[in-house]
Order: C-alpha cells, then structure tokens, then sequence
C-alpha cells in the first residue's frame, strides 16, 4: 500500500474518534458564517447583472479543441441577443465562454472554486465579476439563480452536477423552466440511451422530462433555441 493510501487510512479512522468529532462538530457551527458569506457577497454582486446565460464545460479542453471553438462561437453570438455569459470561471470551456463574452462587449462572469487542481481564473472575466468560492453548493446556487438558460458542453463529473442541477430544480418546479441545451449529440448520446433505456424504462422518470432539454451539434443551434425561448414568451432581454 502506497504512503497515500496510508495517510488516507489514518484520516478515515481519525474521524472516528470521538475527540476528532468533537472538534468537526465545533468547526461546522462556526462554518456557517463562511458559507453566509459566500452568500452574501455572490447575491450582492450577481444582483447587478442583468439577463445571463451559463456555459458549462470541461476545465481540460484546450484552445485547439473543436468544443473550446464552439463554445468562444456560442457565448459571442449569446451576448448579440442581449445576455451576459456565465461561466465556472476557470480554463478549458469556462474560459472559452467569457472568451466569446469578452469578445462580443457582453458581460462575462466568472464563479471559481478552489481546488487542488486544473482551477484558477481565466483572463477573459470582467473586472469585478470574478466571484471565487469554497463550497460547491454555494456556486451552485448562483449559477441556477442569476441564469435564464444553461448551454452544457462536454465535461466531466463537475459538468455533469451542474447539469443535474439545472434538470432536477427545473423538474420539480424549484426554478422556471429556462432552455437547456446540449452540445454535441455524439457526447451525449451515451448518457441520453441511459436515460431512456435505463431510467425511463424503469419509471423513474418520465417521458416529458425529455422535453427539459435540446441536443445540438452547432453554435447556431445553441443560440437559436435560447432565442427561440424567449421570443415565445416575446421577452426582450436587452434591458
């Protein structure tokens, strides 16, 4: 067993020990003040943004990447309908977004999270919108309430959390029914057979969940079912 998994060992079997929990419990009362905060300033600055998409996506696609391209193409022509962009503010199809933000003279938010690895905050945010954060739910909150649409690009875990998200509140009821969109039908179409081969066919779902979304393969696909959306509900975004 490697010196990791040892070490691994001894923090699981720490946080058995009574005097340890003690102590995890004490922190955790005082922990809520952090996480007010978190609060506080992301409600504070988000207020002032007005109409967002957000783009989620892999932190590890580079700028060469077909995906990186499309989503620089998705978020610019985003802000000619009036949006700001969204993004988890760090490299790959984050920075890709506020990149095609930038570009386009809209408003490009950035919501970083600390981790060990692969984050840190893309050059592409407008000054005063990088929001950086602890906790994964606190981001998460801000993402679904200051966004009217989700596009989701390919990613990994953290991409597929903030999808589930969006598809879970949207589900039940817990926010609006704003546009989500897909990109990349033959990225999705794994998770997509699951669902209906799988869950559908399990009942654990339904068959109207699968109008909660739109697949798409181009940038003028993703723009346009936003749009579509709102011009629906004859929604002028630009105010």
């Amino acid at each position: 067993m490697t010196d990791d998994n040892n070490l691994e060992d001894h923090r699981i079997k720490d946080s058995f020990r009574q005097k340890t929990w003690d102590e995890t419990v004490t922190k955790d009362s005082w922990m809520v003040f952090k996480v007010m905060a978190e609060f506080v300033d992301g409600y504070e600055k988000l207020a002032k943004i007005g109409p967002c998409v957000s783009i989620f996506g892999s932190a590890r696609l580079k700028e060469d990447h077909v995906y990186y391209k499309m989503a620089t193409e998705i978020a610019k022509k985003i802000t000619d309908l009036g949006f700001g962009v969204i993004t988890g503010g760090g490299p790959g199809i984050m920075e890709a977004g506020n990149r095609g933000a930038n570009e386009g003279g809209g408003k490009s938010i950035g919501l970083n999270i600390e981790l060990p690895f692969e984050q840190h905050f893309n050059p592409y945010i407008d000054k005063g919108y990088s929001l950086d954060y602890d906790y994964f739910f606190v981001r998460k909150v801000m993402f679904v309430k200051y966004s009217q649409g989700f596009i989701v690009l390919p990613g990994g875990f953290g991409t597929l959390d903030e999808l589930m998200e969006a598809l879970t509140l949207i589900q039940t009821n817990k926010i609006g029914r704003f546009p989500i969109v897909l990109v990349g039908s033959e990225f999705w179409g794994g998770l997509l057979d699951w669902f209906r081969n799988t869950l559908l066919k399990n009942g654990t779902i339904g068959e109207d969940n699968f109008n909660l979304f739109r697949v798409v393969d181009s940038a003028d696909e993703a723009v346009a079912h936003i749009k579509a959306f709102y011009d629906k509900y004859s929604i002028n975004v630009n105010f």
